[in-house]
């Protein structure tokens, strides 16, 4: 495809979906073919949002070389042709992306997320090369994951300009370090080559900037909501959007945020999914399951969005379950 027809496929809400394990950490591919149908009924569909495999709010770094195809496959079989689904590749050299890019494709994925290099401690010239390398690989897109918070260099306005001549490059996930040696609103010179997903909670900036969609925490787990931002956004109704979006997004940063003083990893996003009655299981470890008392002020944040949820004291006691 063109970098044009896949800019078309990959934008909107992109919902990063967790991957369910059950009581021994073994992924449950019955249960991720029931999800998928279901987030595919509840319209994370073609042409209004994207479903994203095995990024790092699903664990993808965790997951081996055998159960991520694996799981992708059953995401596309499940999908059945409805949904844009795009997979988080790990960090790894070029060599190898290129054999698991190539991997994805054959196993129907639109589009791939793929961070920056980040264990080569890359110049600018190496995120070029990488890039360029990939796209030239391959037939499906490339959305470029900006992850300069891991200790590397951000791409700069001159890495944007190079990588214009890399087909498949069709998106950057966009953030920018907060020193200043990046400007956010550089984003706007390059937004008709490359469709920017806004990463920092400033979609609307993201928006009126030519920007084309967002990351958040909650598409998958009531994605009318998500859907409904990117349509004020759609409709330039701003401030609108922004309120919305705020109004799931802040809260539950806030309870990442303290819970990680206790655990880390992505326990939030995945534990919402127990508050609406879908559980998918433990994060896998070192990161811990929510306590009780994390889960009950996790469900009493959600009941404040109006969103139809399970019956708090069987959600509570899931809770329970899980610290056996």
């Amino acid at each position: 495809m063109t970098r044009e027809e896949l800019k078309a496929l990959i934008q909107g809400p992109i919902a990063t979906v967790p991957t369910p394990f059950d009581d021994r950490f073994r992924i449950d591919y019955g249960l991720m073919a029931e999800l998928t149908q279901w987030w595919v009924e509840q319209g994370l569909v073609t042409g209004r949002a994207v479903i994203k495999v095995a990024a790092a709010m699903g664990e993808g770094y965790h997951l081996t070389d055998e159960e991520w195809p694996a799981l992708l496959q059953t995401v596309v079989r499940a999908a059945n042709g409805k949904a844009t689904i795009v997979c988080g590749l790990k960090p790894k050299d070029t060599i190898h992306t290129i054999e698991d890019a190539r991997r994805a494709q054959d196993l129907g994925a639109v589009g791939l997320q793929i961070d920056l290099p980040l264990f080569n401690h890359p110049s600018q010239d190496d995120i070029v090369r990488f890039f360029t390398d990939i796209s030239d690989a391959i037939d499906i897109g490339i959305l470029i994951y900006n992850t300069w918070f891991f200790g590397i260099p951000s791409l700069t306005r001159e890495t944007l300009s190079r990588l214009a001549d890399a087909e498949h490059v069709v998106g950057i996930k966009w953030s920018v370090p907060p020193d200043g040696s990046v400007d956010y609103d550089d984003m706007r010179e390059f937004a008709g080559i490359f469709n920017f997903i806004d990463n920092s909670l400033e979609i609307t900036r993201c928006h009126r900037n030519g920007g084309r969609g967002f990351i958040n925490y909650s598409a998958h787990v009531y994605p009318p909501h998500a859907l409904e931002v990117w349509r004020l956004l759609e409709e330039k109704r701003y401030e609108e959007a922004q309120a919305l979006y705020d109004q799931v997004h802040l809260p539950i940063s806030r309870l990442m945020q303290k819970f990680a003083r206790r655990s880390g990893g992505y326990r939030v996003p995945k534990a919402m999914m127990a508050v609406i009655g879908k559980p998918v299981g433990p994060t896998r470890p070192p990161s811990l399951p929510l306590s009780r008392e994390e889960l009950s002020e996790l469900y009493d944040t959600m009941a404040t969005f109006g969103w139809p949820l399970a019956d708090r004291e069987a959600v509570l006691a899931g809770a329970a379950v899980a610290h056996r």
